[in-house]
């Protein structure tokens, strides 16, 4: 069975924790936020949301790890695993850069933020999962921390990890993929989708999932378990996926999460998100 989230494309700190109680009352399985360079802090967000719910997953959709410090990415993650009681996703990609990011960070192209991305995670998951950890790579370096550590998360040795991978069609080598297929699920997308839409169809995530598949039982991982993401639009205003969550579920997706990014970010448009959580996800 799909289960259902969505992305609150704006909200004030209050309102989000307001939406994420409406939103455990209303049958959704996953409320989640997203991280800017510099704005609403998502962290902050979650934490607050995760004392004020008791069943809801929490997550980010999505933390550009390339603009992060992997440290202070794990102490932020591993505390709202541990208010939350277990309840944390973290959603992660290259990040876009947009003009919020280049006001404080210069656009290194795609493949070094491909490295960073890959180096984050690393460092991530190697500080959340236990100490003596260290590591040294081309962007980020660290030791093992021999005080001041703090406890591990409750999900061990991390919070799970969806991560965006981007079919190439007609490549064989498919580094998306590849990093996607490590961690826990995948956030589908296919390369040359237009700013705004993932480009994803029907028959691109058929291929899209019998390549996880492979890739996955080369790395001896097991597919049971390995969430495949669709972000889509029921209400029909954004992007390009609006038919059913379950004509999706049969090429294996495991969520459908709406992402209602047409909404205007002012008190009408927070209204219509409230509305849209307290009407329940599109079963």
């Amino acid at each position: 069975l799909v289960k259902f989230g969505f992305v609150v494309p704006f909200a004030r700190e209050r309102e989000f924790v307001e939406l994420g109680r409406l939103a455990e009352q209303s049958g959704w399985d996953m409320i989640l936020t997203w991280e800017p360079v510099f704005g609403q802090d998502a962290w902050g967000q979650l934490a607050a949301a995760a004392v004020s719910t008791e069943q809801i997953r929490l997550g980010t959709l999505l933390t550009p790890v390339p603009a992060r410090r992997p440290w202070e990415l794990a102490a932020q993650s591993g505390t709202v695993d541990r208010l939350s009681d277990g309840r944390l996703t973290l959603g992660v990609g290259l990040g876009a850069v947009n003009a919020n990011w280049r006001s404080f960070l210069p656009d290194e192209g795609r493949a070094t933020r491909a490295q960073q991305l890959d180096e984050g995670l690393a460092v991530w998951s190697g500080l959340l999962a236990g100490q003596p950890f260290s590591y040294a790579g081309e962007h980020w370096s660290v030791g093992p921390v021999t005080e001041l550590a703090p406890p591990p998360p409750v999900q061990r040795p991390h919070p799970p990890v969806w991560c965006v991978g981007a079919l190439r069609p007609r490549r064989q080598r498919q580094p998306s993929l590849d990093r996607a297929a490590r961690w826990q699920g995948v956030l589908p997308a296919v390369v040359a989708g237009q700013e705004g839409h993932s480009g994803l169809t029907h028959e691109s995530l058929d291929d899209l999932v019998r390549r996880l598949r492979g890739i996955r039982e080369g790395l001896g991982l097991p597919w049971e378990g390995y969430d495949v993401v669709v972000e889509g639009d029921s209400h029909g205003g954004f992007g390009d996926i609006h038919d059913r969550p379950q004509s999706w579920a049969d090429q294996g997706a495991t969520w459908w999460v709406e992402s209602w990014w047409d909404l205007p970010d002012s008190p009408e448009g927070v209204d219509e998100v409230r509305r849209r959580v307290a009407a329940g996800p599109p079963r």
